[in-house]
């Protein structure tokens, strides 16, 4: 099995750093890894601590009296230099339960009143994002939003339109346009559920 020999921080940066990795192939042979990542410190690296805290949530939520729209977000991103379609998301806060981050988030990014479901732990369990350049984990949280769209909590640095999607939206936004894989896996359950949340129900 390959193995890490030596981690060194490259970036100081207040959200994201570039991790270089000693690493030895697994027949033995030297070389370098870079590896992005929302850790302060080499110490809190997950190659390090073995542990799958998320990083952030990524908001899975139906909007409407029948339940048959999902919140979506328009925004740019500048990786891109454009716009892509993604669900609401955010950075889990130090010490914050990710719930509340869904909470939060849902509100300074929608202006929406989210309310989050319990569900079979295994659907909320922390999952990697691009395992091949970064150790970065979020959280799916799913829910129910209620209230009327705003943007008075969006910060400076936000460009985000709110999207209401029904499923001829939904079917022409992964027809048309860009969109978070995450985002495009969950909008074919949206698209396939005969019944709100149906996916959820079994496990």
């Amino acid at each position: 099995m390959a193995k890490i020999t030596g981690i060194t921080k490259r970036t100081e940066n207040p959200f994201v750093n570039l991790y270089e990795l000693d690493r030895e192939s697994k027949t033995g042979k030297k070389g370098k890894y870079y590896v992005a990542s929302r850790a302060k410190s080499e110490q809190d690296l997950k190659l390090v601590t073995g542990k799958n805290s998320p990083d952030g949530v990524v908001i899975y939520s139906l909007y409407g009296e029948k339940q048959d729209k999902v919140v979506l977000i328009r925004q740019y991103r500048y990786a891109l230099n454009d716009f892509i379609y993604e669900f609401p998301a955010g950075l889990v806060e130090d010490g914050e339960p990710y719930k509340e981050t869904a909470v939060r988030e849902m509100k300074e990014e929608t202006g929406l009143d989210f309310v989050p479901l319990s569900v079979n732990e295994a659907y909320e369990k922390p999952a990697f994002t691009t395992v091949g350049m970064t150790d970065e984990s979020c959280a799916t949280v799913f829910g129910v939003s209620t209230g009327e769209i705003s943007k008075e909590f969006q910060e400076d640095t936000e460009e985000i339109e709110v999207v209401l999607a029904d499923r001829n939206e939904v079917k022409r936004i992964l027809k048309e346009e860009k969109v978070a894989i995450m985002c495009s896996y969950m909008l074919m359950h949206f698209l396939h559920d005969k019944e709100p949340l149906e996916f959820l129900k079994e496990l």
